[in-house]
C-alpha cells in the first residue's frame, strides 16, 4: 500500500512512469474498497445468514419437543474409551435402554445417551421430533447470532482478501510489463553501450 502515496507525490514528477501512476491507483482504489467494500459485504452475509438461521430455529422449535424417558436398564457404566484420561464425561456416564412417550402419542423404547449418571428407574428429558425420534437439541437465537456474526466476519475477511489478491495479480502485471519495456530499450541501446570505444 506504499504506492498509494505515490498518487501525491509524484503527480508532477518527471521520473514518474505511467505503470507508477497507475500501481498507485490501484492501491489505494483496493484501500478504499477494502475499508468500505469488505464490511459492507460482511454485514450483508452476516444478515442474511442471521435471517436463515433464525428460519431455522423457529422450525427446530416447532419440529421438536420435550419428553420424559424412564430408565429401563442400564447397557453398560465402563467408558467406551477405557483410557480414564482421554475418555469424556459423557462415556463415562453410558447408555441406558430408557422407554418414552412421542408427542403424538405413540410409545417408544431405545437405547440412548444419559445427560448425567442415571439409574433404572430414574427420568429424565431428551428432544425428540414429533414420532418419537431422538433430536438434538435445537437452536437457540442467541447461537443463531453468534453463527450469523462469525459469517459476516469471514465474508468481510475474504473479500479483503479477494481484493487484496487482485491487487497484487494486477502490480505484478505491471511490473512485468515493466521489466518488458527495459528489455527493449535495452535491446536498442545495444551491447556496447557506456563502452569508451563506442563513440556514446
Amino acid at each position: 500500500m506504499r504506492a498509494m502515496t505515490g498518487v501525491w507525490r509524484w503527480r508532477r514528477s518527471p521520473l514518474q512512469r505511467r505503470t507508477d501512476r497507475i500501481e498507485a491507483w490501484l492501491a489505494l482504489a483496493a484501500a478504499l474498497m477494502i475499508v468500505f467494500g469488505a464490511p459492507w459485504a460482511g454485514w450483508f452475509a452476516g444478515r442474511a445468514a442471521h435471517g436463515a438461521l433464525l428460519q431455522t430455529v423457529r422450525l427446530q422449535h416447532q419440529q421438536r419437543h420435550l419428553v420424559w424417558v424412564t430408565v429401563d436398564r442400564l447397557v453398560s457404566r465402563a467408558p467406551l474409551d477405557p483410557d480414564p484420561e482421554t475418555s469424556s464425561q459423557r462415556d463415562a456416564h453410558g447408555r441406558v435402554v430408557a422407554r418414552w412417550t412421542a408427542a403424538n402419542g405413540s410409545p417408544h423404547l431405545g437405547q440412548i445417551s444419559t445427560p448425567r449418571p442415571v439409574e433404572p428407574g430414574e427420568r429424565f428429558r431428551i428432544w425428540t421430533d414429533f414420532q418419537g425420534r431422538v433430536m438434538p437439541r435445537p437452536m437457540d437465537t442467541s447461537t443463531a447470532g453468534t453463527h450469523a456474526v462469525l459469517a459476516g466476519l469471514g465474508t468481510a475477511a475474504a473479500v479483503g482478501g479477494l481484493i487484496e489478491g487482485g491487487r497484487r495479480l494486477a502490480v505484478g502485471q505491471l511490473m512485468a510489463r515493466r521489466y518488458r519495456r527495459w528489455d527493449r530499450e535495452w535491446e536498442r541501446a545495444g551491447q556496447d553501450w557506456g563502452r569508451a570505444d563506442a563513440g556514446s
